[in-house]
């Protein structure tokens, strides 16, 4: 029919990264520098009903975030990207199917450690999307002496709880380290965090 198509990106996948769902893709062999990329899913409560997604329409960036579009956290979704450039477009590219409830995957917290006389106390804060919030994260803490393999395990803490750990009986350098958790069909759990370390009844 002599119909121009532009190449259509590759690599399309759906992957779950830091409690985000998120499409990405890489650009087709040879596709024009003024490329842009549209993005649609699908939910498998209502197949063949392709839905846009208004912040990735005309794109120039090769990934999506999905996570606050998805109608439903234990639904299996997937998504398809196409390429536009001028008058012309390529195919969709489908991705596969994922399940936010099933597949997401954790990034570690950030530890915000306050220092009192005889106490310390320890919270999380996590990187997570308003839409998930809700969800009942958790997370580990490890406490341990500087230099020491023997770490005082904190287990299964709510989000938004507060650890207080009396301090009066240490001396010395003391790292604590946080990872996130979450009881889906198994246990998911992240990595640990950064150690964040503190001088604890220094005799200056």
């Amino acid at each position: 029919s002599g119909h121009v198509q532009l190449p259509p990106p590759q690599n399309v996948t759906l992957l779950s990264k830091d409690f985000d769902m998120i499409l990405t893709w890489t650009p087709g062999e040879g596709s024009p520098p003024d490329v842009t990329y549209t993005v649609r899913y699908e939910s498998q409560e209502r197949m063949d009903k392709w839905i846009k997604v208004s912040h990735c329409k005309n794109i120039r960036s090769t990934s999506c975030n999905l996570t606050c579009v998805l109608p439903n956290f234990f639904v299996k979704v997937r998504a398809r990207v196409k390429a536009v450039s001028g008058r012309f477009q390529s195919p969709w590219i489908e991705s596969q199917f994922k399940e936010y409830y099933l597949d997401v995957e954790l990034a570690p917290p950030v530890l915000n450690v306050n220092v009192k006389k005889n106490l310390i106390h320890v919270n999380a804060s996590f990187p997570l999307a308003t839409c998930v919030e809700s969800f009942s994260w958790m997370y580990d803490l490890n406490l341990w002496e500087a230099g020491s393999e023997d770490k005082k395990q904190y287990e299964s803490i709510f989000r938004k709880n507060t650890v207080t750990i009396d301090t009066t009986a240490l001396r010395g350098n003391y790292c604590l380290s946080a990872r996130s958790s979450f009881q889906s069909i198994d246990f998911k759990r992240s990595k640990f965090s950064q150690p964040v370390c503190v001088l604890l009844n220094h005799k200056g």
